[in-house]
């Protein structure tokens, strides 16, 4: 299974930016063996619309635009449900095994999500609930997937 993760905003040269690439970097080279792939990051710059409800939705077609047809949508929302790790790697091996070609995990812009595309997604998740940086939130999500190939594959990386 092709995944795809979706970010607003850029990422600057940087730490973050280099930690999150070695995550990446690390799924790349071990997903393949158990049928998953990274298969782009795609990055937008947040909507310059003056209302959040408009910016919201000039973001949303964004995403809507890259989305492969029939792909999983997984989006990261403060109103999603939490999972652990290994619930989250259950979650795409599931998919995988039902035959799912593509996933799209999506970082929405400052402002939150359009609650269309909310209601459009097969999966809504957070990654607590606390708030996040969405700099941080590439890197959390990026070392997630790297994890969920160690699980999937028996790796000793995930220890409880």
């Amino acid at each position: 299974m092709r995944i795809s993760l979706f970010a607003v905003g850029r990422l600057k040269a940087g730490p973050e930016k280099d930690l999150a690439s070695r995550y990446l970097d690390r799924f790349s080279k071990a997903g393949p063996a158990i049928g998953l792939e990274l298969a782009r990051m795609i990055e937008v710059p947040e909507s310059r619309a003056s209302n959040a409800e408009t910016r919201k939705r000039e973001e949303a077609a964004a995403l809507e635009k890259a989305l492969p047809e029939g792909a999983i949508l997984v989006l990261l929302d403060e109103r999603g449900k939490a999972l652990d790790s290994e619930a989250f790697a259950g979650l795409i091996d599931k998919y995988k095994d039902g035959g799912k070609r593509d996933m799209m995990l999506a970082i929405g812009g400052a402002d939150g999500l359009d609650a269309d595309l909310r209601a459009r997604a097969d999966v809504v998740l957070n990654l607590g609930s606390m708030t996040w940086p969405h700099q941080l939130v590439r890197i959390l999500i990026a070392e997630q997937l790297y994890r969920a190939v160690t699980i999937l594959s028996g790796h000793p990386y995930h220890r409880v």
